[in-house]
Formats: structure tokens, C-alpha cells, sequence
């Protein structure tokens, strides 16, 4: 059975890793080498331009870090993959290959804040027009392409207010103008959406999140057709953003199992979004996987499964948020997602870290949301630390 035949879980545990073992192991080692040595000057050259398969410096390539990219453009559906050290490298890099002065670039408001910070703060600063669209509203975005752009970027669901794009619908519109659509698919992750089959040019990834699934190795990877990635590899190259080869040992070890994780991630977001929607100190919860979510729909249409974030936004803004978090026992208040712990924070300390309170409200994040990274816990337990948390709020409140 060849590998474009086989389901995702199996594509998590066995793609890519094949032509990395050695001497009879069954896991790919971590090859710390910087630099690779040939006896034959022709070899060496040949290995040097591409025109054989090899490695000469870890600056560009490395064994370990290459099974890394090859199992995520299997997963993805991609004909190439290229890391980076981290998911904004990813995404600086790649916006960095194709963009020059006179440029013009299309997305939306909400995005992550690094994200945002490089359309409102640095493109601008090298003449690159930017044009941010309300998420969800797809005939200002259809109106802004076609406009003329030459990059068209989507982040759905959106980071942390979980919000849809209808990807299939804004990657026509980009391709009507000769657009590159580009689509960070870190909240989905591969097991619940893939984009290229979509209509998208590329895909990027936080490996630091759900892929690594860990909290412990930083990284960052794009896929797309191999002409594009190509591109974007020699830009990376030459600037030097490369995956350490111990993260990429650590995200692949991650993957073998992210199907298993992702699916009882998205089955506790599920629990717990439909559980705070029926509390009195909660005003809002976002989560596309509730039928009252405006997105729903599209999620439905475009997602295999809701994803392991949501939201909600508390009563008594960052004062509730100040007592209700700490009083959680089994959840990390930090600046993280994708882990199998419980992750909780506010945007304004996490995903908008970078942003003022102003920025924040223009992207609609109240500064009493709660980002919540779902965990692979036994929701009961969750539930119930959620559960004596707010009772502990709410009785404080009542004195």
C-alpha cells in the first residue's frame, strides 16, 4: 500500500522517516554534524548545486531535520517542505522571499500578533502596501484582491479568537488576480484541515505547537509545490533562520502521535466550550465547533474536526481574569498552545503580547479574553478545575 493511500494517523507515525535510519534502527537519529565531508571533489560539487541528493553544511540541509520535512509535506499533501527555527521565521521568511517595494499584500485583521506587528509595523516600512480585511467578512477581502495583490495571507481558525475563512472561496479570488495565497494552518494542524487541496499556494506551521505537541523544541515549516518552496528554501538558507536538528528529532517524535492527541484535543474543546457557555461570569465563548459560532458552517465545510483552541471573554474584564486564572490547578498560564497540558493566558500577555490595548480592541480582543490551549487531560477533570475556579471568583465576588 503506498503512502498516498494510507489514513493520517498512519501518515503521522510512518511517513518520511524511512530513508533516515541507519544500521537497523527504527527511529531517525539526531545528526548533530555541521559540516559533511566527500573524498571526491566531483561528488562534493555535484551534492554542492543540487544535482545530487546529500548534505555539505547544516546551515541548509541536515539529515534529521530533512525526515522532519518530509513527513509534514506528506501530511499536507505538499510536494515540498522547508523548516525554519521558529513558526515567525516561517512566516517573515516566506512573506521576505516574494514581496518587494511597490508590493501589495492582502489578509486580515485578525491574526496572530507577530503576524500582525510584520503588516502594520515592518512591511510597511519597505513600501509594501497592506490591506487588512474584517475577518469573516469574504466580499471585503474578494474586493481588496481584486484590487490587485501579489500575496493574498489567511490564518483560519484565527489566533485567539478562533475565527473561519472560507479558503476554497478566498483562493479563488486570489488566483482570479495571479495572487499567492498562503494560509497558516498552525490551529487546525493537518489532521483537521489542509489547505492545499483547497486551492492555496502554501501552507505554514508553528511546528512549535500541535506538531511538536510537547512545549519543548521551537520551529517552524512552509509547504507547497516544489517551485515555491525552492524559493523560499534559498532565501532561508542564505538568511539563516535553520531548525536545530535536536527540535526537529523532538517535533517528529512529537508527530508519531499527533493524531491521538489532535483528536482528543478537539473532543476536550468541544466539552469544555459547550460547559462555559452556561456560566454566569462568562460573556462569550468562540469556538467554531458551536452551532451559535458565525463561522460554524464554513468550519464545518472546510474542517474535519473543530480544533483544540477556543476562547471566552469574563464579566469584569482583566480584574476577573487576574483572580479566576490562578486558581486553576491543572492548567499552565502560559504563552503556548498545542501541548498536551492544559495551556491558559490572556491575549494581552500571549497571542497580542506585542500589541497596546488600542490594537487589541481594533482586532475585536477584549481585554478579558482567555485563550485555552486544550490539553490531552480527562475533560471531567478540567471541567471540574474550571468548575471551583469560577466558584471561587463568583463566592469572592458575592462578599
Amino acid at each position: 500500500m503506498t503512502m498516498e493511500h494510507i489514513k493520517l494517523g498512519t501518515k503521522a507515525v510512518w511517513a518520511g522517516e524511512k530513508d533516515y535510519l541507519v544500521h537497523g534502527a527504527t527511529q531517525v537519529p539526531v545528526v548533530l554534524s555541521v559540516a559533511y565531508g566527500y573524498d571526491d571533489m566531483d561528488e562534493w560539487y555535484d551534492v554542492a548545486i543540487g544535482k545530487k541528493k546529500g548534505h555539505i553544511y547544516g546551515r541548509n540541509t541536515n539529515p534529521t531535520v530533512q525526515a522532519f520535512e518530509d513527513k509534514i509535506k506528506i501530511l499536507e499533501g505538499a510536494e515540498a517542505a522547508t523548516s525554519f527555527s521558529t513558526g515567525m521565521a516561517a512566516i517573515s521568511n516566506t512573506l521576505s522571499t516574494f514581496l518587494v517595494p511597490g508590493d501589495r499584500i492582502v489578509s486580515i485583521k485578525d491574526t496572530y500578533g507577530g503576524t500582525n506587528k510584520i503588516f502594520t509595523e515592518f512591511l510597511p516600512r519597505q513600501q509594501v502596501e497592506v490591506a487588512l480585511c474584517e475577518t469573516g467578512n469574504h466580499e471585503q477581502i474578494e474586493a481588496e484582491v481584486a484590487k490587485g495583490c501579489k500575496i493574498l495571507y489567511l490564518e483560519t481558525p484565527t489566533n485567539p479568537t478562533v475565527k473561519i475563512t472560507d479558503i476554497e472561496r478566498m483562493a479563488k479570488a486570489g488566483k482570479a488576480v495571479g495572487a499567492l495565497v498562503i494560509v497558516d494552518n498552525t490551529f487546525a494542524t493537518p489532521i483537521n484541515q489542509n489547505p492545499l487541496t483547497l486551492g492555496v499556494d502554501l501552507v505554514i506551521h508553528s511546528a512549535t505547537k500541535f506538531l511538536g505537541g510537547h512545549a519543548d523544541a521551537l520551529g517552524g515549516v512552509v509547504c507547497g509545490s516544489k517551485d515555491l518552496v525552492e524559493k523560499i528554501y534559498h532565501f532561508r538558507e542564505i538568511n539563516g533562520a535553520t531548525m536545530d536538528p535536536m527540535a526537529a528529532y523532538l517535533i517528529l517524535r512529537g508527530m508519531k502521535t499527533l493524531h491521538l492527541r489532535v483528536r482528543q484535543q478537539c473532543e476536550n474543546a468541544m466539552r469544555l466550550a459547550t460547559y462555559l457557555q452556561n456560566k454566569q461570569l462568562v460573556e462569550a465563548v468562540y469556538y467554531p465547533g458551536l452551532e451559535t459560532h458565525p463561522h460554524h458552517e464554513v468550519a464545518k465545510k472546510q474542517m474535519r474536526h473543530f480544533g483544540g483552541m477556543l476562547s471566552f471573554a469574563v464579566k469584569g474584564g482583566v480584574d476577573t481574569v487576574r483572580d479566576l486564572l490562578p486558581k486553576l490547578q491543572y492548567a499552565n498560564r502560559a504563552a503556548n498552545l498545542g501541548a498536551v497540558e492544559t495551556t491558559v493566558g490572556p491575549a494581552r500577555t500571549t497571542s497580542h503580547v506585542e500589541c497596546t490595548p488600542e490594537e487589541r480592541a481594533a482586532m475585536g480582543i477584549p481585554e478579558g479574553l482567555i485563550r485555552i490551549s486544550c490539553g490531552i487531560e480527562d475533560i471531567e477533570d478540567i471541567i471540574a478545575d474550571f468548575e471551583q475556579a469560577f466558584n471561587h471568583v463568583e463566592n469572592a465576588l458575592e462578599v
